[in-house]
């Protein structure tokens, strides 16, 4: 089992993460996934189609929730599961802070769960649950 594990409990607080929000996070963030929607990189095609300017794209709020509880829980670390509910828009200029609860612990098969939340000065842009296992923890069975 991964010693961490041990130290890993329900209702432990993640650090808080902050993401300032630039234009180069928004576009680059978009071209890299391949979302050539104009909203995620033209601001006068985001503002044609009602928005006050280019926002960020859901991939790229997926990979933030990746990183931010990646960071938490170290390199051994493997995504298992991650749904996550877009809210208020992240534009330019605002800053997202991430938080986040663990809301399970099984240390036989090295599974953990946390509530993750990104909130801007608009409200959450983004709320959700992410499953990780640890790398060489033990997996039900006992083997590896």
């Amino acid at each position: 089992m991964n010693p961490a594990l041990n130290t890993i409990g329900v209702g432990d607080a993640l650090p808080e993460l902050s993401i300032p929000i630039t234009p180069r996070l928004i576009v680059g963030a978009a071209l890299a996934s391949r979302d050539y929607q104009n909203v995620h990189h033209d601001v006068a095609g985001a503002k044609a189609l009602g928005s006050p300017d280019i926002f960020m794209n859901i991939l790229t709020t997926n990979g933030l929730v990746g990183r931010y509880v990646t960071d938490w829980a170290g390199s051994g670390a493997r995504l298992k599961k991650v749904a996550i509910k877009l809210g208020a828009p992240n534009y330019p200029g605002d800053t997202m802070v991430f938080r986040g609860e663990v809301t399970a612990v099984d240390r036989e098969s090295g599974a953990v769960v946390l509530d993750v939340k990104g909130k801007n000065s608009m409200g959450y842009h983004v709320t959700g649950s992410v499953e990780l296992s640890l790398e060489n923890a033990a997996p039900a069975g006992g083997a590896s």
